[in-house]
């Protein structure tokens, strides 16, 4: 195991690990223990009560921060000439549709979300075996498939992030970055937590959110208490 640096381990000094902080001190928690000297990024994680295996536990879908992410998201959108204009009119940095499928097949994956056209499917289905593993496959629970691109697009640019569970159980988002204050990444994060808790399956028995916990790319985790 490798040892901690002097820096990192200040940091695990500021953390009681037996606390369950509230959200808005862990938030403060989070900016005060980071040990990054770049713009990095803050993680909420949450391990949920599901079993993903079950097609309605299998959680995804989308929340709107209210400040964003910190990062502008690269967007691709696939359609046919006619919604061209409408998605370049929206901010998207690539738009199209052979060349780009034919590049993607050629392994070029360099965006961040995928925005298609329901007419386009056809042509984009064929890319699951690129897209699908990296999280990138458009799809209409995400409002990511959609006749209406360049609505897509606006909500991308301005703070629309994708959540999915994995096959663990756990949510893991990017909330915003070190530099938001403490009370922006609380209502970031206080967005994401409320969006996901109202999509609880009705299947769920027992509690849904089982532990939450902030983190940012370089420092010690720090346990969020659950009692929302």
């Amino acid at each position: 195991m490798a040892k901690l640096g002097k820096k990192r381990k200040a940091a695990e000094a500021l953390v009681d690990r037996e606390a369950q902080y509230s959200l808005p001190d862990a938030m403060a928690k989070v900016k005060e223990v980071n040990t990054a000297s770049f713009d990095a990024s803050v993680d909420v994680h949450m391990r949920l009560g599901v079993d993903p295996r079950k097609a309605d536990q299998a959680l995804r879908g989308t929340v709107t921060l209210p400040h964003g992410t910190g990062k502008t998201k690269t967007v691709l959108v696939f359609c046919t000439p006619d919604k061209e204009e409408e998605a370049k009119a929206a901010g998207a940095d690539y738009v199209g549709l052979d060349d780009l499928v034919a590049k993607v097949q050629g392994g070029w994956t360099d965006f961040d979300v995928v925005v298609a056209a329901p007419n386009v499917m056809a042509q984009v289905g064929r890319l699951g075996r690129v897209l699908g593993p990296r999280g990138l496959m458009p799809n209409p629970k995400t409002g990511t498939v959609t006749p209406n691109v360049g609505d897509a697009v606006a909500d991308v640019k301005g703070g629309k992030i994708s959540y999915r569970v994995d096959k663990f159980g756990i949510i893991h988002s990017s909330i915003g970055r070190i530099s938001f204050s403490a009370e922006q990444l609380n209502d970031n994060a206080r967005e994401l937590i409320d969006t996901i808790i109202r999509s609880r399956p009705a299947s769920v028995k027992g509690s849904f959110v089982k532990s939450v916990t902030v983190a940012s790319t370089m420092s010690p985790g720090i346990k969020v208490s659950t009692k929302f």
